[in-house]
């Protein structure tokens, strides 16, 4: 079985619903989940409605951000819902016409780390309930070690430490990833990011100077958008 996990960053974009109908078209999943839909309430359900799902579970946004949406049909998957809170949607998932059951757990954790750390209490609360399977997905807004990010501030030891003692506790396995190992950026990101590039290969055969001035100017162009990014976001998720 196949399952989506798609963040969207706002489902009100033009071509939000013909991508949805493009990505079933090509890979048939079992389960969607659309995460920072940015809106909630009988919005939400008006456009779920149009999608190509017969069932769906709401939750509402984080201030101006956030909100996720877990979507199926119940002619292949049998979905109950256990809990749920701003942050996660936890549901018991059965494989038609198996028998085979599964919990899900759909994450988009806030930009907030003190949120962040009730996210993780009740991670580890979920893996003492049950004894199934159990795959998490989502967006975690927290990074075990600096490679997995590219510019911006190191990143924090401590909430590091305080993310992994939370998937010790489920017991999870990183199942790794095919595609870009940066998958989040900005359009201003690709562009100095394309640039960056470029100077990198140049400096790699004829290295020069101005080059060495040039890409540590990039680098550090990087590190203040991303850094605007994040407090941009960090913001918008306290404002409601």
């Amino acid at each position: 079985m196949n399952i989506i996990v798609w963040n969207c960053r706002g489902v009100l974009k033009p071509n939000f619903q013909s991508h949805v109908r493009e990505l079933v078209r090509n890979h048939n999943p079992g389960i969607m989940v659309v995460m920072e839909t940015r809106i909630g309430g009988g919005r939400a359900k008006e456009i779920t409605d149009r999608l190509p799902f017969d069932s769906a579970i709401h939750m509402e946004t984080i201030g101006f951000s956030g909100g996720i949406w877990l979507l199926w049909n119940s002619d292949s998957v049998e979905v109950v819902q256990l809990t749920s809170t701003k942050q996660e949607i936890h549901v018991e998932v059965k494989v038609l016409p198996t028998n085979l059951s599964w919990i899900f757990s759909a994450v988009y954790a806030s930009s907030r780390c003190v949120e962040r750390q009730i996210l993780w209490e009740n991670l580890s609360k979920v893996a003492e309930l049950h004894n199934l399977p159990w795959v998490i997905a989502g967006e975690f807004s927290e990074l075990l070690a600096d490679e997995d990010k590219f510019g911006g501030r190191p990143v924090s030891l401590a909430r590091s430490l305080l993310f992994k003692e939370c998937l010790d506790k489920c017991n999870m396995v990183d199942m790794g990833f095919n595609g870009p190992k940066y998958a989040w950026t900005n359009k201003r990101e690709k562009r100095i990011m394309a640039r960056l590039d470029g100077v990198q290969r140049v400096k790699a055969s004829d290295p020069s100077a101005s080059l060495v001035s040039l890409e540590n100017q990039l680098i550090k162009e990087l590190d203040v958008v991303l850094e605007q990014e994040k407090d941009l976001w960090a913001l918008k998720s306290r404002i409601n």
